[in-house]
């Protein structure tokens, strides 16, 4: 809402707003041409009614190696960007660095904590390769049971393929140590002469 729309909501005037959002009592948000203006939330409290809906919206961003620190940072500025023109009230920025294929990172297992324990409304990624390199739907659908919502603004740009060469590697290397370790558990068996056929 517009200052003046929320004031004549509220029954005050714009002014008044400017000194309350100057004083911190009621701190405007802005949009990315530093517009003041206001949300359903902020009239709730103003006006003293009780929301029930305290679920907050984040953006998750994510890269494989730390040398793309780059590329999260325009991973971050381009989803604030789209959050900011759409009035949307991002909490918290999680930004990642690890492989897409691992499901040990902290911070990923924390936000998923989150939505498993009702606090997150909406999660803002560029790509869904960001949040998980394979399964995605499942996830958003695991998400979605929790009343989250994974918002998916799809810019490829955002997207590295090296990070899929990187990744697909990975899955080459894990499959080639499981096979030469079973290979060396058959060759200990079949030297071990206590063994039994």
């Amino acid at each position: 809402m517009s200052p003046k729309e929320f004031g004549k909501r509220i029954g005050k005037t714009v002014k008044t707003l400017q000194r309350w959002d100057n004083a911190g009592k009621l701190i405007a948000h802005r949009t990315p041409t530093n517009r003041r203006f206001y949300t359903e939330d902020q009239y709730n409290q103003i006006m003293g009614i009780n929301s029930n809906n305290n679920k907050i919206s984040v953006i998750y961003a994510r890269v494989s190696t730390a040398n793309q620190k780059d590329d999260l940072e325009n991973q971050v500025d381009f989803l604030q960007t789209y959050c900011n023109a759409r009035g949307v009230i991002i909490s918290q920025v999680i930004t990642d660095i690890g492989s897409g294929l691992n499901y040990n990172r902290k911070k990923w297992n924390k936000l998923l904590d989150d939505v498993i324990s009702g606090n997150i409304e909406n999660i803002y990624i560029a790509y869904p390769d960001r949040f998980i390199r394979f399964g995605f739907d499942w996830f958003e659908c695991f998400c979605n049971k929790f009343g989250t919502k994974i918002v998916v603004v799809n810019n490829k740009k955002l997207s590295p393929e090296q990070e899929l060469t990187e990744d697909l590697i990975n899955i080459i290397h894990v499959f080639s140590c499981r096979s030469y370790g079973l290979r060396k558990y058959r060759k200990g068996l079949s030297n071990d002469k206590n063994s039994k056929d």
